[in-house]
């Protein structure tokens, strides 16, 4: 698709949601619309242009105006539009979903470097470290690949594993200790976000059948978006599969929020991988797949890929392996 033809599905989607124009900041939504260096791009019916004032280049008149979920408090009381205000999301996300072939190559870059630095954690002398200085290397690591923007950098130790917005502070990592590690970063304009689990001398008592468990329901995932891609299927298919794994293991009450959501010039957008989300798993559609389950108080697994939807089935654009690394240092 063609910037030019881009924008012509953007302005049929904005006539058919009543929209008059679209005000974006930087942001995924600018940079799908070719937003560069100003500080808004406007889109409306006969321009799209980038300024420093956007209500010169809103429409006088304009009904509905869709504004950038990721405007500021004081950027939306700064544009002084006389027009009902609504999230350009209702326009935009739709279109967004199903990724052009280069930008899957784009998001495969980005998840491969991604890939990379998780290569190189289980080289690095983890016994006695905090977890915040392990994540301060792995930030250093994100930078050396040619990441342009450092997204998360997550380490998680011992009874931290148990709790899913755990950010790295001084506890410090010892032998007997379970690691989940993340790295989430942009490359180019995409994002790709890869988490693999460790375990430190030896793994925990019982910790190894748990994350059999999940490695389970990643593959439950994969093979449903392989029925979804030839099939038509939603998200909540997906979903579904990671659910019967983990609730028929025993863990259903210790299962992460969402079994993975879409990742591309967002590190956090459509679709969501839970019950209730009927959205099309059409091809083109990249995801960070993402089962997890969080025993509390003692350890959780989480085993984060990107994945693309292709006519023959879910293609993993990230490749290590899933296998537990017990490290030596």
């Amino acid at each position: 698709m063609t910037p030019r033809t881009r924008l012509e599905a953007v302005r049929a989607a904005m006539a058919d949601a009543e929209i008059d124009a679209l005000v974006l900041r930087p942001s995924p939504d600018f940079r799908f619309l070719g937003g560069r260096d100003g500080a808004f791009l406007v889109v409306t019916m006969d321009a799209a242009a980038e300024t420093a004032d956007p209500a010169e280049l809103v429409p006088a008149g304009a009904r509905r105006v869709g504004v950038d979920p990721e405007m500021r408090v004081r950027e939306l009381f700064g544009l002084a539009i006389e027009a009902e205000l609504v999230p350009a999301t209702s326009v935009l996300g739709p279109l967004r979903l199903a990724k052009e072939p280069q930008e899957v190559a784009a998001v495969g870059r980005a998840a491969a470097a991604a890939d990379a630095v998780l290569g190189q954690a289980g080289e690095l002398a983890w016994f006695g470290a905090t977890e915040r200085s392990m994540a301060l290397r792995l930030r250093m690591l994100l930078l050396e690949t040619g990441c342009e923007e450092v997204l998360s950098a997550r380490v998680a130790a011992g009874e931290h594993t148990a709790s899913p917005g755990h950010r790295p502070g001084d506890r410090v990592i010892n032998p007997g200790d379970a690691l989940l590690v993340s790295v989430c970063g942009r490359w180019d304009g995409y994002c790709a976000e890869v988490g693999r689990v460790f375990a430190v001398a030896e793994p925990p008592e019982d910790f190894e059948a748990m994350y059999s468990v999940v490695l389970a329901a990643h593959a439950a995932a994969l093979g449903a978006l392989g029925r979804a891609s030839s099939a038509a299927g939603v998200a909540a298919e997906v979903a579904g599969a990671v659910t019967d794994v983990i609730d028929g293991s025993g863990y259903g009450r210790f299962a992460g929020p969402h079994a993975g959501r879409g990742i591309g010039l967002g590190h956090d957008e459509g679709p969501r991988l839970w019950p209730g989300d009927e959205t099309a798993l059409a091809e083109g559609t990249t995801l960070c797949l993402e089962p997890a389950i969080y025993v509390p108080d003692l350890f959780g697994a989480r085993v984060a890929d990107v994945v693309a939807c292709t006519g023959t089935g879910p293609l993993v654009l990230s490749g290590a392996s899933h296998a537990l690394r017990v490290l030596d240092r």
